[in-house]
């Protein structure tokens, strides 16, 4: 078919793409254990942390209803949450740590926790402006929909695709696949956006998507212009 953009749609990650906690995920971590009793260095969490995350299994249910993947999503951060302090600090002793946890999932689902990346407002703007679609696919729990409501976003994006949606989760391709059905575009007229080398760049690769690495720009404000470019390549 002839007269159709190149790129018809950009697709976005969302923590660490599109927006960001405001502080570590140690400090805040730390600071609330601490009210529970536990006393453990923000430094410790902060790398316990991230080699926690990295080795998990994905937050994916498949089968489940959305309800009861809700849950299920809950359950694997509780326990993501105390195999850190775990890590951090074999010793660390909670008065209470269901009360603790409870805090911290409600402190995460609010957009207090969270602020958009530098130049994100302006980028999404813009690609509006120009008349292209957007997305986000994430491996975030459900939990993204009205946090992204809630930064004042949410209405930019013709869809939102998580793995309770999909029954997937990235690299799979099916998650990539759904999101784009949704668009109803063709995987190869869409651009994704993206900080982690496999579970985003590869991945979405593979998928037949154009990958952007979001580390390479000094702020989203200049991801128009780019588009703009790979758009004029491809044309």
């Amino acid at each position: 078919m002839t007269g159709l953009r190149p790129i018809q749609a950009v697709v976005f990650d969302a923590a660490g793409t599109l927006i960001r906690t405001r502080e570590p995920v140690g400090a805040t971590y730390g600071r609330m254990a601490r009210a529970y009793g536990a006393e453990v260095p923000a430094s410790r969490l902060d790398e316990a942390f991230g080699r926690i995350f990295a080795a998990a299994p994905p937050n994916v249910h498949p089968g489940e209803t959305l309800a009861d993947s809700a849950e299920l999503e809950r359950r694997w951060w509780r326990a993501r949450v105390r195999e850190t302090f775990r890590a951090a600090d074999g010793m660390a002793a909670f008065s209470d740590f269901d009360a603790f946890f409870d805090r911290l999932w409600d402190h995460y689902a609010c957009a207090e926790a969270w602020e958009l990346m530098p130049g994100a407002r302006e980028a999404l703007d813009e690609l509006v402006e120009r008349r292209l679609m957007l997305a986000v696919l994430s491996n975030f729990d459900q939990r993204l929909r009205p946090l992204l409501r809630q930064l004042g976003i949410h209405h930019l994006f013709e869809a939102v695709t998580l793995p309770s949606d999909a029954g997937a989760a990235k690299p799979a391709r099916q998650i990539f696949d759904v999101c784009l059905k949704r668009l109803g575009i063709a995987n190869h007229r869409c651009v994704y956006v993206g900080d982690r080398a496999e579970e985003d760049l590869a991945s979405s690769r593979t998928a037949g998507l154009h990958p952007i690495d979001v580390r390479q720009l000094a702020t989203l404000a200049e991801l128009p212009a780019l588009v703009e470019a790979l758009e004029k390549e491809l044309a």
